[in-house]
């Protein structure tokens, strides 16, 4: 049972990450770095603050975690301009499906061996396993799999860092047919949520492929989770 204190500290964290992020996202607005990112700062900044502090993790979240609840309406959110521009999608439906099946695939056994070869602990691997999907569905299939839910929202958080930064490097280094289409993708099933909405903002077209893109990775996973999870 949360006590006063225990309240109070966990709404001043939880202020503490809003005014971080705003803060953060004026300074991107200004200078529109990769490396500004409120995505890739905030977290640093936390994390070194908690530490200092000496500050347990759940007392950061016994108020931070509603963050948490709203990224589920977020994401769904992200169907509005799928939407409005679902002539783009009656154009780019089968390469997005197909690209979606593909990615996911070499995205599960890439994971699943890799945490064999380094020797990971099984529900470390389990819960990477759904690594490449946005969180609200991360945290739904992971269990299905025999993983637990915080530390695969955590890994999808990484994933989807790691897309962001080297995303516009390796797409830098590829021959694109259609441009718009292959970083909309890759900004969808390799950066998640933090992809889609870095591509909502270089192009409404590129970020409603990568809102689809996204969510049907995500749906997919959690629809093929119970089956998968005998096979991981």
């Amino acid at each position: 049972m949360n006590t006063p204190v225990t309240l109070l500290v966990g709404l001043f964290w939880l202020a503490l990450t809003v005014l971080l992020y705003a803060a953060m996202r004026h300074v991107h607005g200004q200078r529109p770095h990769i490396l500004l990112s409120p995505m890739i700062v905030v977290p640093i900044v936390l994390i070194i603050t908690l530490l200092v502090a000496r500050v347990p993790y759940a007392s950061y979240a016994s108020q931070s975690h509603w963050l948490s609840a709203m990224l589920g309406p977020a994401t769904v959110a992200f169907a509005i301009p799928i939407f409005d521009y679902r002539q783009i999608m009656r154009r780019h439906w089968l390469p997005i499906c197909v690209g979606v099946v593909v990615g996911m695939t070499i995205a599960v056994v890439s994971t699943v061996l890799l945490c064999r070869m380094i020797g990971l602990p099984d529900a470390i691997e389990r819960s990477l396993t759904v690594r490449s999907i946005s969180t609200p569905f991360a945290i739904i299939a992971a269990p299905q799999l025999g993983g637990q839910a915080d530390i695969a929202a955590i890994c999808v958080v990484i994933t989807g860092i790691v897309g962001m930064i080297l995303g516009e490097w390796i797409l830098g280094w590829l021959p694109l047919r259609s441009e718009v289409l292959a970083r909309g993708a890759l900004f969808g099933a390799g950066a998640h949520a933090v992809g889609t909405a870095t591509a909502h903002q270089r192009d409404p077209e590129e970020g409603v492929i990568s809102s689809l893109t996204m969510i049907i990775a995500g749906v997919l996973m959690v629809l093929l989770a119970p089956f998968l999870a005998p096979l991981v």
